[in-house]
């Protein structure tokens, strides 16, 4: 039922490279490592690509125990109602928002003992991973992700342990979840002029105009996968998004405002300057009977 993952920077290669960090999720009640990968550093990216193994191949955990490093929980972020409610005192991270798209019960430890199960792998890889690099000839990080599975399934045959109860506890994931889709970086964008928005110095539009309506300025979430594609999530749907040139407004033209007449003086014998009563209108001899009614 419960993961727990970690990273641990080491010289893995000994002398034959400089030091880079292992990548590990192990279950808590076998000992089978689910999942690992090597990178240069500790990253998002690594336990991200360690927990898309473990699922792919076992299913979704209902737990992840992991430490509080900022991978795990952010305060650049508020916390939303369901969080609160759920007594999180801290707002999640991407990371911990994919744990939450997936329905994983994410445990922060207060405390290395606290994950005791992942400490002591380190110390298993540290004596025996090294030696099995060496005796392969293994001289890069490249080379050694590439024997690790291997590594991996020799160690679970050895060192895993039957659980208690025999039935899994995975749940299976659902074929329509894309976990390339889950574990993203996710951002907010306010659409601008021509369904553009702007992301990391880019302006991207929708790649296929017309399939969803969105109203001027709404705001979406946008999601970058690991493999640095782009796209809008919207209720539950990807929309996929390319990169576009930035629009250009035409100038506006200034309407030339007409200008004013000029005053007119009526002449002296228009009906303006004539008195208001009709008798003397009909005797004013500049105007012919019947004229002015």
């Amino acid at each position: 039922m419960l993961w727990q993952i970690d990273a641990t920077p080491y010289a893995w290669l000994e002398d034959r490279a400089p030091s880079f960090t292992l990548h590990a999720a192990i279950d808590d009640a076998t000992g089978t490592v689910v999942g690992a990968l090597f990178r240069p550093t500790e990253c998002r990216e690594g336990y991200c690509l360690v927990m898309m193994q473990g699922i792919r191949k076992y299913g979704v955990p209902l737990g992840l125990y992991s430490d509080q490093h900022s991978i795990f929980q952010s305060p650049h972020e508020s916390l939303t109602l369901e969080q609160e409610l759920a007594g999180e005192t801290k707002p999640l991270s991407d990371f911990g928002k994919a744990m939450a798209e997936l329905g994983i019960e994410h445990i922060k430890a207060r405390s290395p003992q606290a994950k005791g199960r992942i400490e002591r792998l380190w110390v298993t890889f540290q004596d025996r991973l090294v030696i099995e690099l060496r005796l392969l000839g293994v001289k890069t990080l490249e080379e050694a992700n590439e024997v690790l599975p291997m590594l991996l399934e020799k160690h679970n045959r050895k060192f895993a342990v039957q659980p208690k109860q025999a039935e899994s506890a995975y749940i299976k994931l659902d074929p329509s979840v894309k976990l390339e889709h889950v574990f993203t970086i996710r951002k907010y964008r306010k659409l601008g002029h021509g369904n553009t928005l702007s992301y990391n110095g880019k302006v991207y539009t929708f790649a296929k105009p017309g399939k969803i309506r969105f109203d001027a300025k709404t705001t979406v979430e946008v999601r970058e996968t690991l493999a640095g594609e782009v796209l809008v999530w919207y209720k539950g749907q990807s929309i996929p998004l390319i990169e576009t040139e930035k629009p250009i407004r035409e100038p506006v033209t200034e309407t030339k405002k007409a200008e004013p007449a000029q005053p007119r003086k009526p002449a002296a014998n228009h009906p303006w300057r004539l008195a208001w009563s009709p008798k003397q209108l009909q005797h004013n001899t500049n105007f012919a009977p019947g004229q002015v009614t």
